[in-house]
């Protein structure tokens, strides 16, 4: 398997489109199933699309409608419009909002507008104020009028009197915009709440989907992938494409509303000014379109160098014993170095561009409140558009360039989910472990190579026509130099890997034909790295096997002699082993691998070096063990120290991919050839010590 260290087979695949149709078709089958919830965050978005475009036009409303004085004064030869009131020769009081947009800047340009007035109803209750003070009214055919001028004049009282319905619709709009705030609270809680309930729940399914492909993955995948790279998938990755449901899709919606919401209302208020503004679009667009150019390689490189990072941290954790033996810390720490430099530049290059992006796009809204100012500025003074339109358009400028700021913060989600998307969906297309669909209930445990050719890397072989036959319940070894295949043949007995020629039969059916999953309930492996889970003692004896209890449990213990051994353990049986079994010994680890094979009960019992890792007194212990539990069972033993295959029936000897030679241990001896060789290498000449 090779590793970060060296140079991983499965680097980074290249990114596709920011947008892929077909990756985003495949993400939203997991948003199905919740897209009750979705439609409800898009309905609240529009919800509080719609108060953020109300608040400015309520501003606007309260300027214009209470704030100035809604009556201007004209001198013209004729009356402007027919519901002119005159006050004067040649002058006249006009509602401003009766008057055209051009006609009222015409005015204003002449200087016909000469003023603002307040006009009091006959009969209205404020119409006493003007009888107390007819020095500063003017009595008209609709009611008193009072120039902007002669208002100042008037005690406060007075002015809060006579404007008192302005007053009260300035109350009412401030509550109206104070109930707009509080609702748009409640419906941004419900959006946040809906939004990551929905994006927690895909992010579940997703991990639930990853983890099971990765447990029916073959080992041809599993073998050759650093740990810290699949990690990442079902991590990393996954909370990618959360981002992008909980964030980027909603929010690129919500924004689309808004931005036509509001240039709606401001192609109403002011379509000149208004076209004027999208001018801007253009650069923009321009500024968008590099920022993605510059983006986009750097994010890929990021994302290529972080898979790497956790890569080579999963291994070097995994590795540490073997690092600080060889000393190797310092060359372990400036390869962590060299990876974490390139990717603090990858990430500097994409900083780089959102450091360019976002300040730009700023710029160009400063830009357009300037050029805002001085138009619309004009246009006010001009009569043409009105204070409180202006003020408007201020708050609608922002908005409107506040997605376009939000723009780099989704295209980075965006790139990172569908980047994320791709890799999680390469995993995922990887073919599943080849199984057969023929039930396998009960099985004698006979074993059969017929001229079987296996290499890993195309036709790099490692095993080379071998061929040999396991009777029900025979002990075979396997004996051979390292690197001579014997592990491949246990691989390929278990089903971990397809021979490239040949067939390997079980009670004479090729294993491909075979249900994998109910085969291997009758094959035992004890390794000689014994894996251990996180949890207690007896969890890990029965494997989490619902069907066998605790009893058959300590039955199993006691058979291979490590019952007493747990009984001393802090809590027996309930003892939490920690993570790969690190509060127990190795030959305790070892017995515990015995005892769980035992409570599996198999037919065929595979032994991959058992005693490699452990003392001589230990060795005593579990070959003691191991008699017990082969007893009955068709058992294929991988062994380097020739001392223990002494009761073996047969002994396989490989060399170089190849069966060499084949018979009992005496038979072997006898022959002299390559087992006297190795056994002379292990005990100098000691034949006797067989005896």
């Amino acid at each position: 398997m090779m590793g970060p260290h060296s140079r991983s087979e499965w680097e980074e695949e290249q990114l596709g489109k920011v947008l892929d149709l077909r990756l985003l078709r495949r993400l939203l089958r997991y948003a199905r199933p919740y897209w009750p919830l979705l439609a409800l965050a898009l309905l609240l978005s529009g919800g509080i699309s719609v108060i953020e475009l109300a608040l400015p036009y309520i501003t606007k409303v309260a300027v214009d409608e209470a704030l100035v004085l809604p009556w201007v004064e004209i001198q013209s030869a004729t009356p402007p419009v027919p519901t002119a009131i005159v006050v004067g020769e040649g002058r006249y009081l006009v509602r401003e909002a009766d008057l055209p947009s051009d006609l009222l800047e015409e005015f204003e340009r002449t200087g016909a507008l000469v003023g603002r007035w307040l006009l009091v109803p006959q009969d209205s209750a404020e119409s006493e104020v003007a009888l107390r003070h007819p020095d500063l009214f003017l009595a008209t055919p609709e009611g008193y009028a009072i120039s902007e001028e002669n208002l100042k004049a008037l005690p406060r009282s007075e002015v809060w009197r006579l404007r008192a319905p302005q007053y009260r619709l300035l109350g009412l709009l401030g509550l109206v915009f104070l109930g707009f705030l509080f609702l748009r609270f409640g419906l941004g809680y419900g959006q946040i709440y809906t939004l990551q309930y929905a994006g927690q729940r895909i992010m579940f399914d997703m991990r639930r989907e990853i983890f099971g492909h990765l447990l029916r993955l073959p080992m041809s995948v599993l073998d050759r992938e650093p740990v810290g790279r699949l990690v990442t998938r079902a991590t990393n990755d996954v909370a990618a494409v959360n981002e992008m449901y909980t964030r980027a899709l909603v929010n690129l919606i919500q924004d689309l509303f808004m931005m036509l919401g509001v240039l709606a209302i401001m192609f109403r208020l002011n379509s000149r000014l208004t076209l004027y503004l999208l001018a801007f679009a253009p650069v923009i667009a321009v500024l968008a379109f590099l920022f993605r150019r510059m983006v986009r390689v750097a994010y890929r490189e990021a994302r290529r160098i972080l898979a790497q990072l956790n890569a080579y941290l999963a291994e070097s954790l995994s590795g540490m014993a073997v690092i600080q033996l060889f000393r190797q810390e310092l060359r372990s720490f400036r390869r962590f170095q060299e990876i974490n430099r390139g990717f603090f530049r990858a990430q500097m290059r994409s900083i780089m561009a959102f450091g360019l992006f976002q300040p730009a796009i700023a710029a160009m809204q400063n830009i357009a409140l300037a050029f805002l100012i001085w138009y619309g500025g004009r246009g006010v003074l001009a009569g043409v558009f009105t204070l409180g339109g202006l003020i408007a358009f201020t708050s609608y400028i922002r908005t409107l360039f506040q997605p376009l700021v939000r723009f780099s913060e989704e295209y980075d989600v965006l790139q990172s989910a569908m980047a994320a998307a791709e890799r999680i969906f390469m995993f995922l297309d990887l073919p599943q472990e080849p199984s057969g669909k023929r039930p396998v209930p009960e099985i004698r445990g006979e074993i059969e190579f017929r001229d079987v050719w296996f290499a890993y890397n195309d036709e790099d072989w490692v095993l080379k026509g071998v061929s040999f036959r396991v009777r029900p319940g025979e002990r075979i070894a396997i004996v051979g130099p390292t690197g001579a295949g014997k592990t491949t043949i246990i691989s390929l007995i278990l089903g971990f890997y397809r021979p490239k020629k040949g067939q390997v039969l079980i009670d004479g059916v090729p294993l491909e034909e075979l249900d994998l999953g109910e085969y291997r309930r009758h094959v035992a492996l004890v390794p000689q790295d014994v894996f251990l889970f996180s949890g207690n003692v007896w969890e890990n004896i029965r494997m989490w096997n619902g069907g066998l209890g605790r009893e058959a449990a300590e039955r199993a213990a006691k058979l291979v002699g490590i019952h007493d051994h747990i009984l001393r353990l802090p809590e027996g049986y309930e003892t939490d082993v920690k993570e790969r079994g690190m509060r127990i010994s190795v030959g305790e680890r070892q017995l515990l691998s015995l005892a769980r094979a035992a409570a599996a009960d198999p037919k065929i019992l595979i032994l991959d070096e058992a005693t490699a890792n452990v003392d001589s007194h230990t060795e005593a212990l579990v070959q003691e063990a191991l008699e017990k539990v082969m007893a009955g069972r068709t058992t294929i033993a991988i062994a380097h120290r020739l001392s223990t295959i002494r009761n073996s029936d047969r002994v396989l000897v490989i060399h170089e991919g190849k069966l060499v030679e084949e018979g009992t241990v005496e038979e072997l001896l006898a022959r002299k050839g390559l087992f006297w060789a190795l056994w002379q290498l292990q005990f100098a000449g000691a034949r006797d010590n067989l005896k």
